[in-house]
């Protein structure tokens, strides 16, 4: 048997498209950063499809937070990323999820996961760019964290939710945190929140991103 590539797996590559259309026909409100970082997710998703990379039947793990899925792909399918939600929801049964930290907050335990579709962890094996999922279940607090050497955006597919308390965040919403940027998450008390996220960054740093929650700042008195 041959390797198995993306273009043997149609849902994968629709997938990676609906990813695409994100970046192509979002809107990046006028900012700068923003425009040029979605020009560089295209572009990485470009090199992808041209690559045709590996995939690989990883194990599917499900985390207690998946439990949420089924609800926030319902509210994905009702709103503008419909399309999205629908592809995701095709493959949802090929993806690992994963906290991603050695040491993850006991409140934290059941109400978060996360997974890559593309990347060094696929099922899409890449080191150009990761593309996955951020889950959260309703009232879930992120703690302060941040990426070293990875500049990250998040784009909502159901759910409403908050990065450092400075806004409401709803559906189609997209939100850049430059490589080394301090966030912290909260999600609303109805529903889950379900993120599409994009990182670009080093191959090394991709294929290692050392997963950290932030160290508290002590006050000065």
């Amino acid at each position: 048997m041959g390797t198995s590539r993306l273009r043997d797996h149609p849902d994968f590559a629709y997938t990676i498209g609906d990813f695409d259309a994100l970046y192509r026909f979002g809107s990046a409100g006028g900012s700068r950063p923003i425009r040029t970082h979605m020009r560089q997710v295209r572009e990485a998703i470009a090199d992808v499809f041209e690559d045709n990379p590996e995939v690989v039947g990883r194990e599917p793990t499900r985390l207690p937070v998946v439990d949420h899925l089924g609800r926030a792909l319902d509210l994905g399918s009702r709103g503008d990323l419909g399309v999205l939600s629908d592809s995701l929801r095709r493959i949802s049964d090929r993806l690992t999820w994963e906290h991603g930290y050695e040491k993850v907050p006991r409140g934290l335990v059941k109400k978060y996961g996360y997974c890559e579709i593309v990347g060094p962890k696929g099922p899409v094996v890449s080191d150009r760019i990761i593309l996955g999922l951020v889950l959260f279940a309703p009232e879930t607090v992120y703690p302060q964290h941040h990426h070293r050497g990875i500049q990250e955006s998040y784009v909502a597919i159901a759910g409403e939710w908050s990065e450092n308390d400075g806004a409401v965040h709803a559906p189609g919403s997209l939100i850049l945190n430059e490589a080394g940027h301090e966030h912290r998450i909260t999600t609303g008390r109805q529903s889950p929140c379900l993120l599409a996220y994009s990182w670009i960054g080093s191959p090394e740093r991709l294929l290692t991103p050392a997963m950290r929650f932030s160290s508290p700042r002590r006050r000065v008195r």
